[in-house]
């Protein structure tokens, strides 16, 4: 399957020929339009015909309704308050704030100042983010055609169409569902360029990087395994012709050219968030067990289930393709091992690693043929995507009945009718006064707001304000930017505590 700087042969061609004809679902179906068709029939006949396209579209339909359906239920979290807050700045704002130190890259936050124009909602906020899930369920079944056959490229649409994972990611306004979709396209020209070499594909391969890269920072990651996965399949070749590294070299300076300027800011950002012990995050191997629950589906079971199906979808592939098991393995353990290494010196979080969606469903998905080859039913194609649904069935059962976020609007409306004219509501850290703000206006509730990080500050507008009732409003973000726990001592001794809501505290003035 990836044999970079060589055209198919007749032996691949034979290959490719028993994978798609062994348990095709369109054996034996004419797909095509007739000659001298319409545009119109041209379009419509595979949609009538084909089994695959069927499938396709009925699972991209069913993701369309489990990414948008109550798409503006939870309230904003903090990380999507804070994209509303870079959004609302002008374009040459967000490049500013970028370049001054914002840990994420622009390009989302363009894309969501143009969305405001239809207003602040939080559907509004969410909308990029769930259209870009949705599309990249189709995506991942090219990725998965090109890489073994149709059968493979469906279920590995199936497992990203219900994934709980993406569908989380895919209802929250940040930019890591846009991310893994321009990733994902990058990844399917990947492919496409090494088993034909063509230039447009690998050019492709880099616009499409840079983009994922402009989205996220984290992108680097995959997209530079990807370069040192071809330099190493291939050194024996290109130290005998250099010049077959070629069209890999043009691929690499489309996506310099294209991300030049984020280039230069992303290395002093790298110095910044590496300059110190992280306070947030996962450190050590919790963070390869913690990532590969959340992208299996947040079940033990179900992680042990699929780290079982990728080894023996990466056996399978080893057998007829080593170059292509030896993809899935660097996409899988590289990025794990950099996220390790990295994880004691920035904060490192699973949902960074979104982009493993399409290397992990696809190395799954190609156990098929195995299952395949012991049934010889094409009919079992639809078992495993209903084996797919069933999987995520008890996550679906009550994602979108129970908050799965901070429920800031259910918090606010609660402290609107225990606040009074002329008491003081302390926020602690003073960051969350945006997903509070949000949705609670002291300005109509005659109340003073304010922000406080430690003791200190607590004592300090206690002095400042003597005989003021005051609520404190506490996450656990507070041991973020005071590891120390000053602030939550005095809360203790200072303060009454007065209930809590998903995980937002509430303390009151003694």
């Amino acid at each position: 399957m990836i044999t970079m700087g060589k055209k198919q042969g007749k032996q691949t061609k034979r290959k490719a020929d028993v994978h798609d004809n062994g348990g095709d679902l369109d054996s034996g179906i004419f797909t095509s339009a007739r000659p001298g068709a319409s545009l119109f029939d041209t379009i419509a006949a595979p949609i009538k015909t084909s089994r695959y396209v069927q499938a396709l579209l009925g699972l991209t339909i069913i993701g369309f309704l489990l990414r948008f359906y109550n798409l503006g239920g939870n309230s904003l979290w903090l990380d999507e308050a804070s994209t509303l807050t870079f959004a609302r700045q002008s374009l040459i704002g967000i490049w500013e704030s970028t370049a001054g130190g914002e840990f994420n890259p622009p390009l989302f936050y363009w894309l969501e100042h143009g969305m405001l124009l239809f207003g602040e909602s939080e559907f509004v906020l969410r909308f990029l983010p769930a259209l870009f899930g949705v599309l990249t369920i189709p995506v991942v079944y090219f990725i998965g055609t090109e890489f073994r056959d149709r059968n493979v490229g469906l279920i590995a649409a199936a497992l990203l169409a219900f994934s709980p994972f993406h569908i989380f990611y895919s209802q929250e306004a940040r930019a890591y569902a846009p991310m893994l979709f321009f990733f994902s396209l990058a990844l399917l020209f990947y492919v496409r360029a090494s088993k034909s070499d063509d230039v447009r594909s690998w050019v492709l391969f880099g616009v499409f990087s840079a983009v994922a890269f402009w989205m996220h920072f984290y992108a680097i990651v995959p997209v530079a395994v990807l370069i040192l996965y071809a330099l190493v399949t291939h050194a024996g070749a290109i130290r005998s012709d250099p010049r077959s590294a070629r069209n890999l070299a043009l691929s690499v300076i489309a996506f310099v050219v294209a991300s030049l300027p984020l280039l230069i800011v992303t290395v002093n950002l790298f110095m910044v968030r590496t300059s110190s012990a992280p306070t947030f995050g996962i450190q050590g191997f919790d963070v390869i067990y913690q990532t590969l629950l959340q992208i299996s589906g947040f079940g033990d079971l179900i992680l042990v289930l699929f780290v079982i199906l990728f080894v023996i979808g990466v056996a399978y592939t080893w057998r007829e393709d080593r170059n292509g098991a030896l993809l899935l393995v660097f996409m899988m353990v590289l990025p794990l091992a950099a996220s390790l290494v990295l994880s004691s010196r920035m904060p490192m979080i699973p949902r960074y690693l979104i982009y493993l969606l399409p290397v992990y469903f696809v190395g799954i998905a190609a156990t098929y043929p195995a299952l395949y080859a012991l049934v010889r039913d094409r009919r079992a194609v639809y078992l495993v995507i209903a084996a797919a649904l069933l999987i995520s069935t008890p996550f679906l059962s009550t994602y979108y009945t129970t908050p799965q976020k901070n429920d800031w609007r259910g918090f606010s409306a609660d402290l609107g009718g225990m606040t009074g004219e002329g008491d003081l509501v302390v926020v602690l850290p003073p960051y969350m006064a945006q997903p509070l703000d949000y949705y609670y206006s002291n300005a109509t509730d005659g109340t003073l707001e304010l922000g406080a990080t430690t003791g200190e500050d607590l004592a300090t507008i206690r002095g400042l304000h003597p005989g003021r009732q005051a609520f404190y409003v506490v996450t656990s973000d507070i041991f973020a930017v005071d590891p120390t726990g000053d602030a939550v001592g005095w809360l203790e001794e200072n303060s009454e505590f007065a209930g809590q809501h998903t995980g937002i505290f509430l303390f009151r003035s003694a």
